[in-house]
């Protein structure tokens, strides 16, 4: 009886120390000692709930952070959402074997945080929602954040902070379910990500769900920030990889910036491995990308391959939505942006597919810094020798039609029209 009343009090003593103010995080040093593997320094932290997430009763979470091989300023930041598979110390540990999780190990460069989402019960990055997860599809479905979800984000902006990261250069990526909350949390806060990584991601309807995707829509009066530029790899032999013709359809339809690719390579996380499969996963220098920067959107190209989903998920061979695009920014002023649009070459990307040396597609811009398009604003354009004028669509997103694109780099530029 006297055991069993001290595990209560226990108990109870640890409920009450973990309640809805415990924040900022706590340094758990002796934690962080017995979990260093990667030779960087390491800080484990530990805290209680912010009333503001939602969560219904206290708990305790775990967030890792690693510092770059050499100390830096303004660092970039490489987020981490594990698997199911995982928690934060696993995933971690992953890092310490080249090609265990290989989306797990962050570049030397960067700081790199690692949350968790395994240690309560039902926190899940994506709420559950998958067509397996009926019930926890239903529940959480909608526009709305879960509360891991405000906690991931909160978490990250604490870190920002705290480390002195570069706001600019802040990155998101995930493996299995954390791919699936890459997508969702991801997308959603184009505001504070420059680009996001999925590897496998199990499951595309958090994304859907918090995106408004078909057949949902965004609601009146509610802005969606242009969103982060996605690379997704996923297998159509992974039975986790279901809807992917759904979301890569509404990423076109809304002009969001995809680049995705895909073989039958299965639920796997060893890029060696993948990439005897389809070599063009790694291809796309995401980690260039910066929040303060416009980019272009390519969409309806000539060169993508037929998607395998919904019906072929047996096909063999590998395939690439957007993957030979590439641009850069030139100018950004008040009066005029100018980019260069191009394909990448058999010279720049050593790779098993036939590089294009021409291909067609409507290419759209956002995350423009200093030009100002409103909605229905008309604007003047010149790409190589053609040249015309295009109106804003709803959102202020400009789209320029069938653009022929090359290897030779050729400017795009846009000014507004006299009025």
């Amino acid at each position: 009886m006297k055991i069993y009343i001290g595990l209560v009090l226990t108990t109870a003593t640890l409920l009450l120390a973990v309640h809805a103010e415990d924040w900022p995080p706590a340094k758990d040093l002796a934690g962080a000692k017995d979990l260093a593997v990667s030779g960087r320094t390491l800080d484990l932290y530990r805290h209680g709930i912010k009333e503001e997430w939602g969560y219904a009763v206290p708990q305790q979470d775990t967030f890792v952070v690693i510092h770059p091989g050499t100390a830096r300023k303004q660092a970039p930041l490489y987020v981490v959402l594990h698997s199911a598979g995982h928690d934060v110390i696993s995933c971690v540990k992953c890092t310490a074997t080249v090609g265990n999780h290989d989306i797990y190990h962050s570049p030397d460069d960067c700081y790199a945080l690692y949350l968790d989402c395994r240690a309560n019960r039902g926190d899940w990055w994506w709420g559950g929602m998958h067509a397996r997860d009926q019930k926890l599809t239903e529940r959480n479905s909608g526009g709305d954040p879960m509360p891991v979800e405000r906690r991931a984000i909160d978490t990250v902006k604490w870190v920002m902070q705290t480390y002195a990261i570069d706001p600019n250069r802040v990155y998101l990526c995930g493996n299995s379910m954390g791919g699936s909350g890459a997508l969702g949390i991801g997308l959603r806060n184009g505001d504070l990500f420059a680009a996001v990584k999925a590897n496998v991601p199990a499951g595309i309807e958090h994304a859907v769900q918090r995106m408004y995707f078909s057949p949902g829509s965004v609601p009146d009066n509610f802005t969606l920030p242009d969103p982060p530029v996605l690379i997704d790899y996923s297998a159509p032999n992974d039975g986790w990889s279901t809807g992917h013709d759904r979301f890569v359809k509404a990423m076109n339809d809304r002009k969001y910036p995809l680049y995705f690719y895909w073989g039958p390579f299965g639920h796997a996380n060893n890029h060696a491995k993948i990439m005897q499969v389809n070599d063009l996963i790694n291809s796309f220098d995401w980690l260039a990308i910066k929040k303060n920067e416009a980019y272009a959107v390519f969409t309806n190209a000539s060169t993508n391959h037929p998607l395998p989903w919904p019906d072929n998920r047996q096909e063999k061979a590998p395939g690439q939505v957007n993957g030979f695009f590439r641009w850069k920014v030139i100018h950004d002023t008040k009066e005029q942006l100018e980019l260069s649009l191009f394909l990448v070459s058999p010279a720049q990307l050593t790779t098993r597919f036939t590089i294009p040396s021409e291909a067609r597609a409507d290419v759209s811009l956002r995350r423009i810094q200093h030009l100002r398009v409103a909605p229905g604003d008309t604007v003047n354009w010149s790409f190589g020798s053609a040249k015309g004028a295009a109106k804003a669509d709803a959102e202020g997103v400009i789209t320029l039609p069938g653009l022929t694109i090359t290897t030779a780099s050729k400017h795009l530029s846009i000014r507004t029209a006299t009025k």
